[in-house]
């Protein structure tokens, strides 16, 4: 932990890529020699600045083992991501962190992945991905079900080929609607239908959920209906965290604060608390 973790630190945009007509992933690496320190955990995230502007929670994109550089994918949606979407490469913005707990990757040593995502929410499963990917005699098979809600709104399109190809993964797509004038084959329907198909069981599998909300309540009560247990079901919170490091208590839910202690927390856990977070 720095001296004070509430002073970000200067980034250098490296390179921007368009990933849909609203989302952006910003590539970036720390001015100095802070970027060769700089390490994180799949599921952990940055605080990110524009100064003068403000900051705002951002999960990292990128593969865990990249050393030079680190991604974040930001949907457009708010002051600050609108005043970051005017970012060039070669602009200095904010950054401190990271922060956060990440995915159990430990526990899913030996195990199957089963890894259930909607819309933007599959940018901090995408750590995940490529880890499994890179080290995959360590883990058993890899199955992704990911949703959105239009064939437009998909994240990381260019890639799913990839993962595909890879030994064990398995990789199916939904959308919840095609507006009339896009093309789409796929299947039609929120991320939940894909239950049908899922090759995953109940027994040595670790599941990993981020989303919306409501997409994530109702997929944990399909998943409990097959027969997994919430000690084995993990899901990824988003509040509004301001401070990243509990100091605030902005973002907190029960006893437990988001930015510190989550924002992966296992399900089991997030039932006890008095105050539903799901």
């Amino acid at each position: 932990m720095r001296e004070n973790p509430l002073l970000p630190e200067s980034a250098v945009v490296l390179k921007t890529k368009q990933q849909t007509y609203d989302t952006v992933t910003f590539t970036m690496a720390f001015v100095g020699g802070r970027q060769s320190q700089y390490s994180f955990s799949p599921g952990q995230f940055n605080m990110v600045s524009i100064f003068g502007v403000g900051e705002a929670p951002i999960s990292i994109s990128s593969e865990p083992a990249r050393q030079d550089s680190f991604d974040h994918t930001v949907r457009i949606v708010g002051n600050l991501t609108r005043n970051l979407r005017q970012i060039e490469a070669g602009d200095v913005v904010g950054v401190r962190g990271p922060y956060g707990s990440g995915w159990p990757l430990d526990k899913a040593i030996g195990k199957d992945v089963l890894v259930v995502t909607g819309g933007i929410g599959l940018a901090p499963l995408r750590p995940v991905i490529t880890h499994i990917l890179a080290n995959r005699s360590q883990f058993g098979s890899l199955e992704i079900l990911y949703g959105a809600r239009t064939p437009q709104d998909l994240l990381y399109t260019d890639e799913f080929e990839s993962w595909r190809s890879s030994a064990d993964c398995m990789v199916s797509v939904t959308v919840d609607t095609v507006p009339e004038g896009q093309q789409w084959d796929g299947q039609v329907g929120v991320v939940t239908t894909l239950y049908k198909q899922m090759k995953t069981r109940p027994k040595d599998a670790v599941v990993m959920m981020c989303g919306p909300q409501i997409m994530m309540k109702f997929g944990i009560v399909g998943l409990e209906k097959g027969g997994f247990s919430p000690d084995d079901i993990f899901v990824s919170l988003e509040r509004r965290m301001k401070c990243g490091v509990g100091m605030c208590g902005h973002c907190q839910t029960g006893p437990a604060h988001v930015c510190k202690d989550g924002p992966v927390f296992q399900y089991s856990q997030l039932r006890r608390m008095p105050m539903p977070a799901l």
